[in-house]
């Protein structure tokens, strides 16, 4: 079994030092012990940090990340929590999308002012009613059994 300090965790996982000790604390990852001053992990953790990395670029928060590994390290990822996230990313695709067929007519517009066109002025309305814009918050995850 390979063992890495964390300068080289740092350099193969491309994450920072502090943010390994970030994780060591939040509970995501663990150090096998030091070797001098310097805090050495299990070869493994690069797969574990490459799964951390997936869920956050999925828009999964640390918590939520936590709650996919059991005990014994191993994943047990949630397939409730990952079609959940996935409905939430196709929700933010099609608003993404009709923003930006909205700007790209608005670019594009022939009217003589923005305010003049039927379009821009229905972008203004979802925009008033909330149903353009700040992204609502999440729904904490549900219990595990």
């Amino acid at each position: 079994m390979t063992n890495l300090d964390i300068a080289e965790v740092a350099q193969q996982s491309g994450l920072p030092a502090s943010t390994l000790r970030f994780y060591e604390e939040k509970g995501l990852i663990a150090s096998t012990g030091r070797r001098g001053l310097r805090r050495v992990f299990d070869a493994r953790v690069l797969e574990r940090l490459a799964l951390i990395a997936l869920g956050r670029a999925a828009g999964f928060s640390l918590d939520e990340i936590a709650l996919i590994f059991a005990s014994d390290g191993q994943p047990r990822i949630d397939r409730q929590m990952l079609a959940a996230r996935a409905d939430e990313l196709d929700t933010t695709i099609r608003r993404l999308s009709a923003m930006r067929d909205g700007l790209r007519h608005a670019a594009a517009c022939p009217a003589p002012s923005h305010m003049e066109c039927p379009t821009f002025r229905r972008i203004l309305e979802a925009a008033a009613s909330g149903a353009v814009g700040a992204r609502r918050k999440r729904a904490a995850p549900p219990p595990r059994n």
